[in-house]
């Protein structure tokens, strides 16, 4: 599986994107958002993330900038199943892209491949205290569900509560409570 955004190449990883993908994602600030990555992030484990065999139905991709010059790894995007076997989205980008937009590009790409192949009734979640992570969502379409599950960041040595959300209605998403506490925390205007 392979996408083109305005912005980016996502595609599957080759073993010779470890380099690049150690370097991309061996973050402190990236990995305590993450519940399943290694911390640190070493070649060994981007070797072994991009040794996975592809699912056949759901996308596991790596984001590539595809202007301004050669492409870079700028993160990851895709559909896995939870705990529960449910189909989950995960994404991350690289701590000099944030806030630029590409984490709902590439999830949104992810998303309509996973769609086109049948993968319904897509969860996600993210860590409380991760309120872009939930502003992705919410752009992408996603509602939170009221739920808060205990999860463990590798990143952080701790478990954590995290909001999980499902596939829902645009209209309803204003009932995340880390905005409340990201909104909260925001200077008062004089």
């Amino acid at each position: 599986m392979f996408a083109r955004t305005p912005r980016l190449l996502l595609r599957p990883g080759w073993m010779e994107d470890d380099v690049a993908l150690t370097l991309a994602i061996n973050d402190p600030a990236i990995l305590r958002n993450l519940s399943r990555a290694p911390a640190p992030y070493g070649l060994n484990d981007a070797q072994d993330f991009l040794a996975l065999p592809q699912h056949p139905r759901m996308p596991r991709l790596l984001a590539f900038t595809r202007t301004h010059g050669a492409p870079r790894l700028i993160g990851g995007c895709g559909v896995h199943l939870n705990e529960e076997g449910a189909p989950e989205l995960g994404y991350w980008i690289a701590r000099p892209y944030w806030g630029l937009g590409f984490a709902t590009e590439a999830a949104r790409a992810v998303l309509g491949m996973a769609r086109a192949n049948g993968v319904t009734d897509i969860r996600a979640a993210h860590f409380i205290d991760n309120p872009a992570s939930g502003n992705v969502l919410r752009k992408l379409g996603f509602r939170f569900t009221g739920q808060v599950e205990r999860r463990h960041s590798r990143g952080r040595s701790a478990t954590v509560d995290c909001l999980l959300f499902e596939e829902g209605e645009a209209d309803r998403m204003n009932d995340d409570p880390a905005m409340d506490v990201y909104r909260d925390a925001l200077p008062v205007a004089a």
